[in-house]
């Protein structure tokens, strides 16, 4: 493997179930974007990713899976997210609408709100979202014994 420790961590999701599954997406080469709510990048004072810059993708286990490089990025309101977007994501939405409603369930759950640090933090049609598009460089094999 590759040593990645300089590199960014991508971290999708709270580790858990979802985390295992976009992981295996991004392996399988179906989830090629993602998007997040702007405010999780000021809360955490973290950089937008920008394109050219890679990333370890991390699995629940804290092991890093594969590296990404982001592709482009876009700064936009919560209602203009399209089609294109939404089905690169990987996940198997079926339109925009079904994107939205389980984007929103995430980023309204007790534990998203609680990495905000915002207990009634909600999102609507004008929500600043962060969308990126990605590919992947390489898979990482674990190292032995893992």
């Amino acid at each position: 493997m590759n040593d990645v420790s300089g590199l960014p961590k991508a971290e999708f999701a709270f580790p858990g179930a979802l985390r295992d599954q976009l992981v295996a997406a991004i392996l399988a080469g179906e989830k090629t974007s993602t998007t997040d709510v702007l405010a999780s990048y000021e809360h955490e004072n973290e950089p937008l990713p920008q394109p050219g810059e890679r990333h370890a993708v991390i699995d629940s286990s804290g092991r890093p899976v594969a590296v990404i490089e982001t592709t482009d990025v876009q700064v936009l309101p919560l209602a203009e997210v399209g089609w294109e977007h939404v089905r690169d994501e990987g996940e198997g939405y079926v339109s925009v609408a079904d994107w939205r409603e389980r984007h929103e369930r995430f980023w309204h759950s007790s534990r998203m709100r609680s990495s905000l640090g915002d207990p009634d933090f909600t999102v609507g049609d004008e929500t600043l979202v962060v969308t990126e598009r990605f590919h992947v460089v390489e898979r990482l094999r674990p190292a032995q014994g893992q």
